[in-house]
């Protein structure tokens, strides 16, 4: 794996563990796409540190767990503020 690409996922993986961000966060916040993320922390952590990525997926299933929450909250305001 080349360096730059291992800098990627350590530092994409801190920012997730320390935010709790989705991969949709982490993605604008890095300038990368969410599949470069998504691959970054389920195929790539995993092989340099196990311990943190068994943190990171945790994380990740909660995001993936509420997402239909955020959703329809997101939706919600967007209906109330176009009635306001």
């Amino acid at each position: 794996m080349q360096e730059y690409i291992r800098k990627r996922v350590l530092d994409i993986s801190s920012y997730i563990l320390e935010s709790k961000a989705t991969v949709r966060q982490a993605a604008a916040v890095f300038g990368v796409s969410k599949s470069t993320v998504h691959k970054d922390m389920t195929e790539r952590l995993p092989g340099i540190n196990k311990k943190l990525a068994l943190k990171i997926k945790d994380i990740l299933e909660f995001n993936k767990a509420e997402r239909h929450l955020r959703g329809g909250e997101a939706t919600r305001k967007k209906y109330q503020d176009m009635m306001d």
